[in-house]
């Protein structure tokens, strides 16, 4: 299938809709090639703010912005915005309730060759303590497109995270999607399998796999991981003998840590979070940093197909 970059999808994007929308502004860190916004700061340089190596000072001039009445899209790599400018994402956007989408670019171990200090695994697990701000991760280049369109109707605050390399294309150009509400991939009683983001693609083919095995699996991509779609997952929940959620992020705090304190008060059904593990990952690139933790299509159909048996869980 078609093979896109989500940083492509979302330049594209923002250059169409800014081309109307001169109330919109675009604040970078030395960040322009990283995300794909260099034809943007040449063809709307008066809608663009370079603030150099100081993700911290970018914050802040996006929340100024918006103060202004701009609509605002705060870009930068992920690993520096969730950790250098943390305070002023706390402060400046989510408690001002700042018109400002923080876009965390080559998210999670994209920028995997160049090591731990790169990663961002712990983006999710903080971003979604704070009040007023939507967390978001988009899975392919369509649904990055419609939701660059979205944020720029909506005034609340969000942190959206994205990928680095071209990834494939999982929805039809048509398809549906809404800030809040899961995406229902696959249907299946048996198992609930739960994705976001860049694992997607590869849960559904495990999910494929588990089929022919007459494992009947379901699979959701909660795209937003705040505010949780609790209705979808409830629905799904009270049918599956065994819930897995599956992230680029660790184990903590992210999209399974989300999942979990959900289920735990509402349901008594096994949950398996499938992630990095407490450790400093491997160097190398996605696709080896995905397989060798089991994140790739293969190694999500092996953990749970593993962990039915070992665990002797009845799905039928």
């Amino acid at each position: 299938m078609e093979k896109k970059a989500l940083r492509r999808a979302f330049a594209d994007k923002l250059e169409e809709l800014a081309s109307d929308r001169k109330n919109l502004y675009v604040v970078t860190s030395d960040a322009r090639g990283s995300v794909g916004l260099d034809h943007f700061f040449e063809r709307f340089p008066e809608q663009s703010v370079e603030a150099g190596i100081a993700e911290m000072n970018s914050v802040g001039i996006a929340s100024g912005l918006a103060s202004c009445g701009c609509k605002v899209f705060c870009c930068g790599p992920a690993c520096f915005l969730s950790a250098r400018s943390l305070e002023q994402i706390k402060v400046d956007v989510a408690y001002n309730q700042s018109n400002v989408v923080i876009v965390g670019v080559s998210g999670g171990v994209s920028y995997g060759p160049l090591g731990y200090t790169h990663h961002s695994l712990h983006d999710i697990a903080v971003m979604r303590t704070f009040p007023n701000l939507n967390v978001i991760i988009p899975s392919d280049a369509v649904q990055m497109e419609k939701l660059t369109e979205r944020l720029c109707d909506i005034t609340t605050p969000a942190y959206v995270r994205i990928g680095r390399n071209p990834v494939q294309t999982i929805y039809k150009a048509d398809a549906s999607f809404q800030i809040g509400k899961a995406n229902v991939i696959l249907e299946g009683g048996d198992v609930l399998v739960i994705a976001c983001g860049e694992t997607v693609a590869g849960a559904a083919e495990a999910c494929v796999s588990l089929k022919k095995d007459g494992i009947n699996a379901a699979l959701l991509d909660l795209h937003t991981i705040k505010p949780l779609d609790t209705g979808t997952i409830a629905s799904y929940a009270k049918k599956a003998s065994l819930i897995v959620t599956v992230e680029e992020h660790s184990v903590y705090g992210g999209l399974g840590g989300a999942v979990s304190e959900f289920i735990a008060q509402n349901f008594a059904v096994r949950t398996k979070i499938m992630g990095i593990p407490d450790e400093i990952p491997i160097t190398g690139n996605s696709e080896e940093v995905f397989k060798y933790y089991g994140l790739d299509a293969g190694g999500i159909y092996k953990g749970i197909t593993d962990y039915l048996k070992t665990r002797n869980v009845q799905t039928v």
